[in-house]
């Protein structure tokens, strides 16, 4: 059995404790940060375990504008007062056991048939952060520049329906 490095252990314990306060905390607000947790964590598994681009990406992209778009989102729509009523708390567990059925034969499938049950020939070469960065930058900076555009509407369109749902109400 593999030792895991106590660094590992601590991580993966945040990730999975940020998880489950984000399934279990009942405030919207607090789900968010919640997964913001979990998102952060992800991103430091990801760096303590050797992929550095992945790792800074999950950081920045899910942590730093994901995570603050959910929490803006819910913040301006008045997320947190809700009128929506209840589920039945009979079928929450029946549910929640076909879910997670679902969820573990489609992840063993996917294990099964991974490279990592059935290796490949010869390993390819390890892309660096800095090719990673020409390619994106050299032949995709338009979709790039057409994806910002894009959020920055968004969040400004976010803003304007809340200030006129503000004005409605006073």
């Amino acid at each position: 059995m593999i030792r895991m490095s106590a660094t590992f252990l601590i991580l993966a314990a945040i990730t999975l404790v940020g998880a489950c306060a984000a399934m279990m905390l009942r405030g919207l607000v607090h789900c968010a940060l919640a997964v913001a947790i979990a998102f952060a964590g992800l991103g430091t598994l990801y760096l303590n375990l050797g992929a550095q681009f992945l790792g800074l990406a999950q950081l920045l992209v899910y942590v730093g504008a994901i995570a603050v778009l959910i929490v803006f989102v819910i913040l301006l729509t008045r997320g947190g007062e809700s009128d929506s009523t209840t589920l039945s708390q009979v079928a929450l567990p029946l549910t929640g056991l076909v879910v997670a059925g679902c969820l573990f034969a489609v992840l063993a499938w996917a294990v099964f048939h991974s490279f990592a049950v059935h290796p490949a020939g010869t390993p390819a070469t390890p892309a660096t952060v800095r090719e990673l960065g020409t390619v994106l930058m050299d032949g995709y900076v338009l979709p790039l520049e057409v994806i910002g555009l894009m959020l920055t509407a968004a969040l400004i369109g976010a803003v304007i329906i809340a200030m006129k749902e503000k004005q409605e109400t006073q």
